[in-house]
């Protein structure tokens, strides 16, 4: 009997640290990407946003301008600047740490099925799916 309780306290233990650092994980925030860009996630109704808040430089080297959204599927949208463009959403919880939703590529104008997924406290990684193929990038907390 007592192998019995210290087995139920020891998952009761374990469940709650498990539980507690999911809890205290938040990837709201600014997030580095890869390429030196910066990605804004704020809370947009039950799921997460984010919105490019810096491009990777603030000069596109092929057009000497602002970076613009240029390969927007859509042509009036091409002018449009870089900066702001929402690039994941309505993400939707989908587990512990993980939210699913629409993520908008700005390297080819397309949008995906994409999922955040908070690897830890300071890293998110931001994935994008075609045909049950997923590919990203991780990101580093800047605040």
């Amino acid at each position: 009997m007592k192998r019995y309780r210290l087995y139920s306290l020891s998952a009761l233990a374990l469940f709650a640290f498990v539980s507690a650092g999911t809890a205290l994980a938040d990837p709201r925030g600014l997030w580095l990407a890869q390429d030196g860009a910066t990605v804004r996630v704020i809370s947009c109704g039950n799921g997460l946003c984010a919105t490019i808040a810096s491009p990777k430089s603030p000069i596109d080297p092929a057009t000497g301008a602002p970076w613009a959204d240029k390969n927007n599927a859509d042509p009036g949208m091409r002018n449009r600047p870089l900066l702001g463009v929402e690039v994941l959403s309505s993400m939707m919880p989908d587990g512990p740490g993980r939210w699913s939703g629409p993520l908008y590529n700005t390297d080819n104008g397309q949008t995906y099925p994409g999922h955040l997924l908070e690897i830890d406290r300071n890293t998110i990684r931001v994935e994008g799916c075609v045909l049950f193929i997923c590919g990203g990038q991780n990101m580093r907390r800047m605040q």
